[in-house]
């Protein structure tokens, strides 16, 4: 089984994928974190200068020698994403990866390069994996898609108090900025915008609990899991 999760940005979609996927024993994959880790790769080796221009020939040299991959942390059971080897999963949610990561994946060249490393792990069993064109590109034919949105001052609210959490001092209006900076982008792009499609379920979660988001879409999935159906040509 293949459920895919699309949304805007600050919508919760790996938090909720992930509780979702340990109820129902489900692969997680988070797609979102595969492009910021290609985003802090090209940071960290000049492809992306100080006003955000991106040197796409450095970083189609960089995506040569890239591996990213995901494990459980064995003492807290945080997933992580690792970066040939090298766990990131703190670094990439910073600001400083999220102003630039919208770009980095507007680029086709590295979206063929991590849809194919997606399809792939979506072939060793069944997964849910959140993202923006899961349903829409990578897997059009998943038995399940969720497209999971809020309101513009909830997701800034969220996308905040996650920064400040860790840290970081950030302006609501600037973390307001970024969110709507990516929303555009990411809806905008000529490779893969983020779409919903007409067979997706939506789930506005501005006023929902984490709660009532996993309880809802596990009754959705479970129920098509018992109907033994599977989606054909998106539909």
């Amino acid at each position: 089984m293949v459920v895919a999760v699309d949304g805007y940005s600050s919508t919760g979609k790996s938090t909720v994928a992930k509780l979702v996927a340990a109820k129902l024993g489900l692969m997680y994959i988070d797609t979102g974190a595969m492009y910021r880790a290609v985003t802090l790769k090209a940071l960290r080796e000049g492809a992306i200068d100080e006003g955000g221009r991106i040197d796409e020939e450095k970083v189609r040299e960089l995506l040569k020698g890239m591996e990213i991959a995901f494990r459980v942390d064995g003492r807290d059971g945080r997933y992580e994403t690792l970066l040939n080897g090298e766990p990131v999963e703190d670094e990439i949610r910073s600001m400083r990866v999220a102003e630039s990561v919208s770009g980095i994946a507007a680029l086709g060249f590295v979206r063929e390069f991590l849809v194919e490393q997606q399809r792939e792990l979506g072939r060793k069993g069944d997964v849910i994996m959140d993202g923006r064109d899961i349903g829409s590109v990578v897997f059009p034919d998943a038995d399940v898609k969720f497209f999971m949105t809020a309101t513009l001052q909830v997701r800034t609210e969220r996308r905040y108090r996650e920064l400040k959490a860790k840290g970081m001092e950030v302006g609501f209006e600037e973390v307001e900025e970024n969110v709507k900076k990516r929303d555009y982008i990411d809806s905008h792009r000529e490779v893969s915008p983020l779409v919903q499609v007409p067979d997706a379920v939506v789930v506005d979660n501005s006023c929902m609990t984490i709660e009532e988001e996993v309880d809802f879409m596990v009754k959705i999935i479970e129920t098509k899991k018992g109907n033994g159906l599977r989606n054909e040509g998106g539909n």
